[in-house]
């Protein structure tokens, strides 16, 4: 399992339209991808999932990634996040 924090720098947290983005990307690979959120967590794939977590500006998540894939889909979701959150 490969795992990253990232702290979201977009200004009004993980809303609608990244999480829309989100999960799109995160259905390219075959690994299961999670974010979490304190004690809070939600498979990538799963727009309402996601934005229950409620994740805000300034937040920290950490990605977890699972799977045949999971080297690849780490780096590309990493990346996914760098520029998009």
């Amino acid at each position: 399992m490969k795992t990253f924090e990232y702290t979201i720098k977009d200004e009004v947290g993980i809303h609608a339209r990244p999480a829309g983005l989100l999960v799109k990307k995160a259905k390219e690979f075959t690994s299961v991808i999670k974010v979490t959120k304190g004690e809070k967590s939600a498979e990538a794939t799963k727009l309402m999932a996601l934005m229950s977590l409620g994740v805000k500006s300034g937040e920290t998540v950490t990605v977890s990634v699972e799977g045949a894939d999971e080297d690849n889909a780490a780096a590309e979701m990493e990346k996914f996040f760098q520029e998009n959150l």
